[in-house]
């Protein structure tokens, strides 16, 4: 009885129609990282993992489904795709956590694969795989491999999240980029004048930080091919003021994939595909004003 009655009192506190009201608030230039969409063979079983990790379902857009979590929202779409993260430009994206043996502990009891990186005791860093086999890393928090210093010994109040106690269960953390050699720099530079990224390390790794997200970007011989198709098909940026913003972006050399429209419950979009392969949606909605 007393389990129903929990069970019971978790209905009626549940909110009838969840907002999308965990992406992140923007940046100075009026952008932070909303969304990563991805392409799955089995829709049910990936809603559970991402719930496993913490995640909390939220109303649909459109048809698409969505899991979200302190600073990002999870897209879900049962369709085919082309390949996971491996061979893309895309390696993972990453959350840290107040206990990674304990939380993937528990994503293993759910039925899903760990592994623990064995390079360090106690562990700093581990991995959690979806149904499709795509890496999902996790950070313990506190260590030296979470915090993020910005170039010339700055200062930024947003990015100062990275060198802080985490206060929640999961927090998103990261998405890490591979880039032909010798374009690290040049991809840098690239987020941190489209969007507004401040740039810094993010321990051995050069970076750039957004809102909602710490951008990583390592060397891989060869280029990666493009996310569009694969199972992380694209990631999402939301902007404020989406329409001139998608002007501004087109006078500094910008061609759009898909120029500025209404669509889905009057969310804004565009799409863009970055100089290595990153295709990338522009939304306006996802975070209520």
């Amino acid at each position: 009885m007393r389990v129903l009655k929990l069970i019971l009192i978790a209905i009626a506190l549940w909110p009838a129609a969840p907002s999308w009201a965990q992406v992140s608030a923007p940046n100075a230039a009026g952008v932070s990282v909303g969304h990563f969409h991805y392409h799955v063979h089995d829709l049910d079983a990936t809603k559970r993992f991402w719930v496993a990790l913490g995640g909390v379902p939220a109303r649909k857009i459109g048809t698409t489904d969505v899991i979200k979590f302190p600073g990002v929202l999870i897209l879900l779409e049962e369709d085919e795709f082309l390949g996971g993260a491996e061979g893309s430009v895309i390696r993972h994206i990453g959350f840290r956590v107040p206990n990674l043996v304990h939380t993937l502990q528990t994503v293993e009891a759910a039925g899903y694969k760990v592994q623990v990186n064995p390079s360090a005791t106690p562990p700093r860093t581990g991995y959690a795989f979806t149904p499709d086999g795509e890496e999902i890393e996790f950070f313990q928090d506190g260590r030296e491999n979470v915090t993020f210093v910005l170039d010339g010994g700055k200062r930024d109040p947003i990015a100062e999240r990275h060198n802080q106690t985490l206060t929640v269960p999961i927090m998103s953390h990261h998405i890490h980029f591979l880039v032909p050699e010798g374009k690290v720099a040049e991809a840098k530079t690239w987020y941190v004048k489209m969007f507004g990224a401040v740039p810094g390390k993010r321990w051995n790794y050069e970076a750039a930080d957004l809102p909602g997200m710490n951008l990583n970007f390592s060397e891989a011989p060869g280029a990666g091919a493009p996310t569009k198709g694969r199972a992380l098909d694209h990631i999402g940026l939301e902007v404020r003021n989406l329409e001139a913003f998608c002007k501004t972006l087109e006078a500094r050399g910008v061609t759009l994939d898909q120029a500025y429209a209404k669509g889905e419950g009057g969310l804004g979009q565009a799409f863009l595909t970055d100089p290595w392969g990153t295709s990338i949606e522009l939304t306006e909605g996802l975070r209520p004003q």
